[in-house]
C-alpha cells in the first residue's frame, strides 16, 4: 500500500475470507496473514456464518467463493454490499459465464478473479482494490468485451422505450461497471430501489438476468438516446 501524502503510513489491509474447500481456505488465510500489508480478520465456510459476522468486523477486503453450500457467494455480497459501504468485495471462482460475471458485479462486487490464483496475484488484487482498481483476470475481462458483442434479442425491439428515465439511468450506470450500492449513491436512492428498477426492467424487456438486460437495452437503443450519466 502507498503512504498518505503526510507521509503517515496507511494501516494494514484488513482481510475476511468466504470459501468453503477447507484446503484452499487454509492456503489462503496464510498467504493473507503472512503479508505484512495485510491483517486477517477470519475465514468462514458459509455465506450465512459470514452475513452474521462480518458487519460487526467491517473488513475493508473480503475474498468471496460463488458455490457455497447454503446461499451462494453473491448472494452473500448482495446481502452485505448495503451494510458494508467501505469494504471492497474481491470474487474468487471458477466461473466464468457471462451471466455470473454480470450477477457479481452488480451485487456489488469490486473485482472477479479466476481460480487458481497466483499468489502474488491476489496479494496485488487485493491492494488494488483498497485504492480504487477493479482487478480481473484477463479472461473475464475479455469475456465482458466479448458480451456486448453479441446481438439483442430482437422480441424486445418495442419494449425499451417503455423504459421510465431512471430505469435507463441504471441500465446506463450498470454498464460502466457499476456497483448496485454506487449506482443508489450516484442516483440518491437507496439499494432497494435499484434492485426494484431491476425487477421492472427485467419485465419490460424480457430477460432474466442483468446482463441480458444491459447488452438488449445497448443493442437497441441509439447511443443518442441513452441517459448521460455524471
Amino acid at each position: 500500500m502507498t503512504d498518505n501524502p503526510d507521509n503517515t503510513p496507511l494501516p494494514p489491509t484488513r482481510v475476511a475470507l468466504i470459501e468453503d474447500d477447507s484446503r484452499l481456505r487454509r492456503t489462503v488465510s496464510e498467504l493473507i496473514m503472512a503479508e505484512p500489508l495485510c491483517s486477517f480478520l477470519g475465514a468462514f465456510r458459509t455465506g450465512e456464518a459470514a452475513v452474521d459476522a462480518l458487519p460487526a468486523l467491517a473488513p475493508d477486503v473480503v475474498l468471496v467463493d460463488i458455490n457455497l453450500p447454503g446461499i451462494n457467494g453473491i448472494e452473500c455480497i448482495r446481502q452485505l454490499s448495503p451494510r458494508l459501504d467501505k469494504t471492497h468485495f474481491l470474487v474468487i471462482t471458477v466461473y466464468q459465464d457471462s451471466d455470473t460475471i454480470f450477477e457479481a458485479l452488480t451485487a456489488g462486487a469490486h473485482g472477479y478473479l479466476l481460480k487458481p490464483v497466483d499468489p502474488n496475484e491476489l496479494i496485488a488484487a487485493v491492494r488494488s482494490t483498497t485504492t480504487g482498481g477493479a482487478p480481473m483476470t484477463s479472461a473475464i475481462t475479455r469475456k465482458l468485451i466479448e458480451y456486448f458483442h453479441r446481438p439483442a434479442p430482437a422480441a424486445i425491439a418495442g419494449e425499451t422505450t417503455t423504459l421510465a428515465t431512471r430505469e435507463r439511468e441504471v441500465l446506463d450506470q450498470l454498464a460502466l461497471g457499476m456497483s448496485y450500492k454506487e449506482i443508489a449513491e450516484s442516483m440518491g436512492c437507496s439499494y432497494s430501489t435499484v434492485n426494484t428498477h431491476l425487477q421492472r426492467i427485467y419485465r419490460k424487456l424480457h430477460v432474466r438476468s442483468r446482463s441480458e438486460a444491459v447488452a438488449a437495452y445497448y443493442k437497441i437503443v441509439p447511443k443518442r438516446g441513452r441517459t448521460q450519466s455524471t
